[in-house]
């Protein structure tokens, strides 16, 4: 009986997913806001359990009874010939992997430094994640690299600027926690959160700040968006 019912919540909970239809992608040019994972719709008070889809970079969207993680660039999922990346580090428009829209290249090490060199589709270059040699007692840092912007640097957020500015940012994050308990409660992007928050700034300018590799809010309009999902795809490591 036990095993009937169970069997039975599975076909249900196929047939609301069905019911609710594919998530359509959203543009990526201008999102503020992002995960990757592979969860579509997350769980909520309407939904028992989560949906899942392929590995993307998603956004935010629906509201609490129906929150949706809306996909805006595709993971790859297989090796390309001549192009020099990992599939996991190979992000498409489109979900059968036609329309190739920016790949991380294999790590160079420079002076120190792991560079992580982005491409868009033509090859040409988008700019650099640097990853920079720890200096105790803190970790590593990062480094973005965008041609025409400055330099934007990535840190541990509560070493980072005023006793005002740490103490704004407590209650900005207290926000965002809110707001992931909606979307994130037992997804796999979750996880993420878990690890170190870094500021991204560029100069005194906060550009963006991210929870480990997998949840980043941005907030420079000027910043390609591809460096961001370079980093995420890269990790915190």
């Amino acid at each position: 009986m036990a095993m009937e019912a169970e069997v039975a919540f599975g076909r249900n909970n196929k047939a609301k997913a069905a019911e609710e239809g594919p998530v359509e992608p959203v543009s990526w040019e201008n999102v503020s806001r992002f995960v990757v994972g592979s969860v579509e719709r997350p769980k909520s008070s309407k939904r028992p359990r989560s949906v899942w889809g392929k590995p993307a970079v998603r956004v935010p969207k629906g509201n609490k009874d129906n929150p949706v993680l809306a996909p805006c660039a595709f993971l790859g999922s297989s090796s390309v010939e001549g192009l020099p990346s990992r599939p996991e580090l190979t992000l498409y428009e489109d979900a059968e992997a036609r329309r190739l829209l920016c790949y991380v290249e294999e790590p160079k090490e420079v002076d120190g430094e792991r560079h992580h060199v982005v491409r868009d589709a033509q090859g040409q270059i988008v700019g650099t994640v640097r990853r920079v040699p720890p200096k105790r007692p803190f970790k590593h840092t990062w480094r973005i690299d965008q041609p025409g912007q400055p330099e934007i640097v990535g840190r541990n957020e509560w070493v980072s600027g005023s006793a005002g500015q740490v103490a704004a940012r407590v209650a900005i994050r207290a926000t965002f926690e809110a707001v992931d308990g909606l979307f994130f409660a037992g997804t796999d992007d979750k996880a993420g959160s878990k690890a170190r928050s870094l500021e991204w700034r560029a100069g005194d300018k906060v550009v963006m700040t991210s929870e480990g590799s997998a949840q980043v809010q941005i907030q420079a309009n000027w910043l390609d968006r591809r460096l961001a999902f370079a980093f995420a795809l890269v990790g915190d490591k």
